[in-house]
């Protein structure tokens, strides 16, 4: 890709940027900014021609520069791009208006774009809670870090739209982070309690082709093991690995594994307990 400013400033002219795209050399893809020597373009391609098209100061942002990162998937909408001044528009790009400070700013593939936290505040005001939390989640699990939090972007941008809803989500992560194993069990414990529901045994071992795995909640009979995730005892790397490697040993000796999250418990307890009347078929 490539714009017709950077070719006036390798020394061509407009006569000669007019041959090569009448000779083919040259594709319009939008005005001003050309695909060099072929017809097909790639999603980066697109991409770096929507930031071309805005001008020198344009970066990639919003949904495009969650997609560019990897932490959203691609929905082929239209191409987001933020400047600081309006500008024209273009068929597929939709041009946002902000100042983007240089340090919020990073380079992906050739590609200018917003840094992981500013993209998330960026999506904090045009997506759902649940998705954010996806986007959010999966830059910790790509361990995508950068020099400025989340939590920086607030202090920059308090009265942003969907700061509030940023924040939220953040400090309900870290709370999660806090929760021990024990009060974990004691909530699940309570929520048992309040309902007709057989107990289960808690913290048992089983022989498992030559392992001993322990469960935290096991309904014997009915071959149901509950399994209630903390952030602190599974959120490294080991402990992801472990938990898979335990869950696929389980299933294969005809038990079936359900995980519980403190969030779960804490926003959405009814749910929790249909499910588990459903799988325990009482």
């Amino acid at each position: 890709m490539v714009a017709r400013r950077q070719l006036i400033a390798l020394g061509m002219t407009d006569a000669q940027i007019k041959g090569r795209t009448a000779r083919g050399r040259l594709y319009v893809v939008h005005r001003g900014v050309y695909a060099v020597g072929h017809r097909l373009v790639s999603t980066h391609g697109r991409w770096m021609a929507a930031v071309l098209f805005g001008g020198p100061e344009a970066v990639l942002s919003h949904r495009s520069a969650a997609e560019l990162w990897a932490i959203a998937p691609r929905l082929g909408r239209a191409i987001d791009i933020t400047r600081k001044r309006a500008w024209r528009a273009s068929p597929g790009i939709a041009v946002h208006r902000s100042s983007i400070p240089a340090d919020e700013i990073e380079t992906v593939a050739g590609i200018p774009c917003t840094c992981v936290p500013r993209t998330s505040l960026d999506l904090a005001g045009s997506t759902s809670r649940d998705e954010l939390g996806r986007v959010i989640n999966q830059a910790e699990v790509r361990r995508l870090t950068h020099s400025l939090s989340m939590y920086d972007m607030l202090e920059r941008y308090p009265r942003r739209r969907g700061a509030p809803v940023l924040r939220a989500l953040l400090d309900d992560r870290e709370e999660a982070r806090g929760i021990t194993r024990g009060e974990l069990e004691e909530r699940f414990a309570a929520l048992l309690a309040r309902s007709d529901l057989p107990l289960p045994q808690r913290n048992v071992s089983l022989a498992i082709r030559g392992r001993f795995i322990e469960a935290d909640c096991l309904w014997r009979g009915q071959r149901v093991i509950v399994e209630l995730d903390g952030k602190q005892a599974h959120g490294t790397d080991l402990a992801f690995e472990k938990d898979r490697e335990r869950d696929r040993l389980l299933m294969a000796d005809g038990w079936r594994v359900a995980r519980i999250t403190w969030r779960q418990l804490r926003d959405d307890a009814p749910t929790v307990l249909a499910d588990l009347r459903r799988v325990l078929r009482v």
